[in-house]
């Protein structure tokens, strides 16, 4: 039979354009998730699409969040269509589909399919940590990863390089027009309109490029080999309705081999491929000279593959866990909390570790930039929850964004008055910096910045002698403990360099 070669079909195109679009909207919510964007209840919707974050949420916090239902569509969608979300929605799969390094990786030899066992074995974990309320290792789901870069890497990157570019066109004296009007459309509807900073940048970027650099080992190495949520939906495919089968006009001719993403077609099984890994991209159907290739409704499950779960991974899956909730829970920091371990208003009494999935809403919500993740503060329990940073920005008295936007509540959705009456920590001044204490000459910022009514920073007004014998008069700050909520603004606004003269920290009482 003649060679009848690639054939153009609508599905495949639908399927991209598709990915597209779901991209798209993925960083459209991102972009306007910004306090005054779109409504919370938008620009959350893909975590809430989250069945993996979901569910976790569900076993740690013991908690029914009526919002977490718009994951059980994703899951209706993969009993009826296979691993679709990831062949078609995920926005992360996406990012590894355009960037696939196939010309660099050449034709060598894809890791053994032994190596999947490790997905499931990260999805059996975090479920199994879930159930003794740690969620540490939801750092490792797909949609909070993408998140988090984008908001302390990849973003804040953005913001610099269109300040540098802005700057350097001002200078010529026929762009500044058009310089002033393009910086007016942009900040703050899409870029803020002061620059933020993040801790840890480098940190959050190393990984995600890590994540794509795997793709020189074989094609979407992450979804194959490590996704917990693409191990969570493969195991769902199994009994999913739609499935690839391969009818008899097939030759054999390995072109569907070639084109796989995830490798999961077995030549040595008359190129059947596994349910639980396939992720509908239609490749091989497009592929395919003889149109040997269909999608066939089914309704017995798919064949149990070695590298799916088993009682063996089970048993191990639940002692990783043990162990690594007795690690975390047997250090120091479980002891007795970091005293600069700030949490957002609310969190800390709302059991924030038990229910925080680690994606970073809260941190691209925050308008100072205050909210970062935490990386030795927390603990391992604790790892990138996130904490309040005063000295790069505080909590704006006027702002309850954090609270609004979180997916499952870890912050609690508390309105403008309750959030300004939630303490958060208290100022202390280091008399050894203060200006007005160390060196007796005037400063009354954290004064003048503290947004609490009838302030929570009082100046006294008292005689003193200089070094030089000389008498001056001063006004020395001096905190008003039953008012100071711990917004921080008053270390962040702080002249003093490097560490602030007045610092916010978590005292006992409300640890």
């Amino acid at each position: 039979m003649a060679h009848k070669g690639k054939r153009r079909l609508p599905w495949v195109l639908l399927r991209r354009t598709v990915q597209g679009l779901a991209m798209a909207a993925f960083v459209g919510l991102f972009v306007w998730s910004r306090r005054g964007g779109w409504p919370p209840s938008i620009v959350n919707i893909p975590l809430r699409l989250d069945p993996l974050a979901m569910l976790s949420h569900l076993l740690s916090s013991r908690t029914v969040l009526l919002s977490s239902s718009l994951a059980l569509l994703v899951l209706l969608l993969t009993v009826v269509l296979g691993r679709a979300w990831c062949g078609w929605l995920c926005p992360l799969g996406t990012v590894l589909d355009l960037f696939s390094l196939r010309w660099w990786r050449g034709r060598g030899a894809a890791p053994p399919g032994s190596w999947r066992k490790l997905k499931y074995g990260l999805l059996l974990t975090i479920l199994l940590a879930a159930l003794f309320t740690n969620l540490t290792l939801m750092i490792f789901d797909p949609l909070t990863i993408l998140f988090r870069t984008l908001s302390v890497s990849v973003w804040p990157a953005v913001d610099q390089v269109v300040t540098v570019a802005e700057l350097t066109l001002y200078r010529v004296p026929t762009l500044r027009s058009l310089v002033s009007n393009i910086d007016g459309l942009v900040r703050p509807t899409v870029l803020p309109a002061q620059p933020v900073f993040y801790r840890y940048t480098a940190l959050y970027a190393g990984v995600f490029l890590g994540i794509v650099a795997l793709n020189l080992l074989a094609s979407r190495f992450w979804c194959r080999y490590l996704c917990p949520l693409g191990a969570l939906l493969g195991m769902v495919s199994k009994v999913s309705f739609k499935r690839r089968e391969v009818n008899d006009r097939c030759l054999e001719c390995d072109a569907c081999v070639g084109v796989c993403p995830t490798g999961t077609i077995n030549a040595e099984r008359g190129y059947a491929s596994d349910p639980g890994e396939c992720t509908v991209c239609l490749n091989c159907l497009e592929t395919c000279p003889y149109e040997a290739i269909e999608f066939t409704w089914q309704l017995t499950p798919a064949e149990w593959q070695t590298y799916d779960p088993s009682r063996r991974q089970a048993l191990a899956a639940f002692g990783a866990a043990i162990a690594g909730l007795a690690l975390a829970r047997s250090s120091g920091v479980s002891a007795r909390d970091h005293s600069r371990l700030i949490r957002p208003p609310g969190a800390r009494e709302n059991n924030l570790l038990s229910k925080c999935i680690r994606c970073g809403e809260c941190i691209r919500a925050c308008p100072t930039s205050a909210i970062q993740p935490s990386l030795v503060e927390a603990g391992l329990e604790g790892l990138w929850t996130p904490v309040l940073v005063p000295r790069l920005g505080y909590c704006d008295y006027s702002c309850n964004a954090c609270g609004q936007v979180c997916p499952v509540q870890a912050i609690p959705p508390l309105s403008l008055e309750d959030k300004r009456q939630q303490v958060i920590g208290k100022a202390y001044i280091d008399e050894n910096r203060c200006i007005a204490w160390a060196d007796l000459k005037p400063c009354i910022v954290c004064e003048e910045m503290c947004p609490v009514p009838d302030k929570a920073i009082k100046l006294e007004t008292v005689d003193a002698a200089t070094p030089d014998g000389e008498r001056v008069t001063v006004q020395r700050p001096r905190v008003v403990r039953e008012r100071c909520i711990g917004c921080g603004i008053c270390e962040y606004k702080c002249p003093v360099n490097g560490q602030a003269a007045i610092g916010v920290y978590v005292p006992p009482a409300i640890r």
